[in-house]
């Protein structure tokens, strides 16, 4: 009696346990579905309607977790090149633990190999396996480093006709830096320029390269190359008429410090919470009184406003720290209180003033968002409709698609034997199989 009792008691534990195995491989090719989504949706920037990013848009609309979500999109962007991986999630053949280590390493190259590592291994073994495969990607990054680092030069010297040639070599990220002054260098010799006479046919590109290259070289000459004070250096100064920070569309000037025009709801934006210093003018156009320094939002003020806040007040947005943000402009009356105050982060603030964003503070105190069409963004989104049995909807979903899934559909080949990573990396990893 007792064996017969023992013998249908683990009978039953192991159809549990089929069940639980089975239903996890329809939960992954589910997740493979959500995956294929989440990707198109981030390529059609459909969270572009307000939010940073796609991983932000799924915090506010899904619920997921910050880490989670930006997990979900990582891993969702990678399979978009990696075929193999996402067949075999789709096919609920890999769990999503998995594919998401695995994703973490693989290249197009090197994914057929990987591939077997999660069809093989235990989650466990899939881990440790990409673990010493990305110390080989470091040991390979620190020697690619360390090449660009003493490959490094820069030749210049005079032709015969007296120009002067420049050949040179530099690391990425110098090479970025320097591609990235080029680029404002050149956009400020010419962006006026094209205001200016737009019939004009601008110089080639090249010629425009090397105009930026002596452009940088007057300026550091001129500048001196000391960088200077990081507060200084960082200092943005707007020139706006009192009129145009009341009315966007009213006639006066809203240019930077070098006379470059910006749009009146930029300078809005920045009249929100910065240094505030009023300059009179005659009817000539001359100074005539300078006011002192003040700042739109004091000190203590803004201290509370953190406290209150704790960061930005958009829907889904977690950002800690953020810019004051008058819901009634000081321009147009609105005072410089608490209660007229919200903190939101750059993103959103520039969404608010330049994009047609709105935000209102109701009767009750609570913040109202809307869209540029006038669309309400809730705090918390609608939970969406689900069908009676959801678990039976994946399912059907599932076999619509011709997938036959079984309890050992995930179920690793590992025999049990100990897994030695090292000789695991030596045969899999590309550049350990070269040394």
């Amino acid at each position: 009696m007792d064996i017969f009792t023992t013998d249908a008691r683990t009978a039953d534990l192991n159809q549990l346990g089929d069940e639980i195995a089975e239903l996890s491989a329809h939960l992954e090719a589910a997740i493979a579905r959500l995956l294929d989504l989440i990707r198109e949706f981030d390529a059609r920037e459909g969270w572009a309607n307000g939010f940073r990013s796609c991983a932000a848009w799924l915090s506010w609309r899904v619920g997921y977790a910050p880490g989670a979500a930006r997990e979900h999109v990582r891993v969702a962007r990678a399979l978009g090149t990696l075929p193999l991986l996402s067949q075999a999630l789709a096919r609920g053949e890999l769990s999503y633990a998995k594919v998401r280590e695995l994703t973490r390493v693989a290249t197009p190259e090197t994914e057929e190999r990987l591939l077997a590592v999660g069809r093989t291994g235990t989650a466990e073994h899939v881990e440790r396996i990409v673990r010493g495969w990305r110390r080989m990607d470091r040991k390979a990054e620190a020697q690619e480093a360390a090449r660009h680092h003493t490959a490094r030069a820069l030749h210049v010297y005079q032709d015969e006709d007296g120009t002067v040639r420049i050949r040179g070599r530099l690391a990425p990220e110098v090479g970025a830096l320097l591609v990235k002054a080029l680029e404002g260098a050149r956009e400020s010799l010419y962006q006026r320029r094209r205001e200016e006479v737009p019939d004009a046919d601008p110089p080639t590109m090249e010629q425009q390269q090397a105009d930026a290259l002596a452009l940088l070289a007057e300026t550091a000459l001129h500048q001196g190359i000391d960088p200077g004070v990081p507060g200084e250096r960082y200092q943005v100064v707007v020139h706006v008429d009192a009129a145009v920070l009341v009315d966007a569309d009213q006639t006066g000037q809203s240019v930077l410090e070098d006379g470059m025009r910006v749009p009146a709801g930029t300078s809005q934006r920045l009249a929100c919470d910065a240094t505030r210093v009023v300059m009179r003018h005659d009817a000539e156009g001359r100074v005539t009184d300078v006011g002192a320094r003040t700042r739109t939002i004091p000190p203590a003020i803004r201290r509370a406003l953190q406290y209150r806040d704790h960061g930005c007040r958009f829907p889904g947005c977690s950002v800690r720290f953020g810019q004051g943000h008058h819901i009634r402009h000081w321009a147009h009356g609105g005072p410089t209180t608490l209660s007229n105050l919200t903190m939101l982060c750059r993103r959103h603030h520039r969404a608010v003033h330049e994009e047609g964003y709105q935000v209102e503070r109701q009767p009750d105190g609570e913040l109202q968002f809307r869209r540029p069409n006038g669309w309400v963004i809730p705090e918390v989104p609608r939970s969406p409709d689900l069908p009676a049995d959801p678990l039976a909807a994946i399912r059907a979903w599932n076999e619509e698609n011709g997938l036959a899934l079984n309890a050992r559909t995930t179920m690793p080949g590992w025999l049990g034997e100990r897994l030695d990573v090292g000789y695991a990396i030596d045969v899999l990893h590309p550049m350990a199989r070269q040394r």
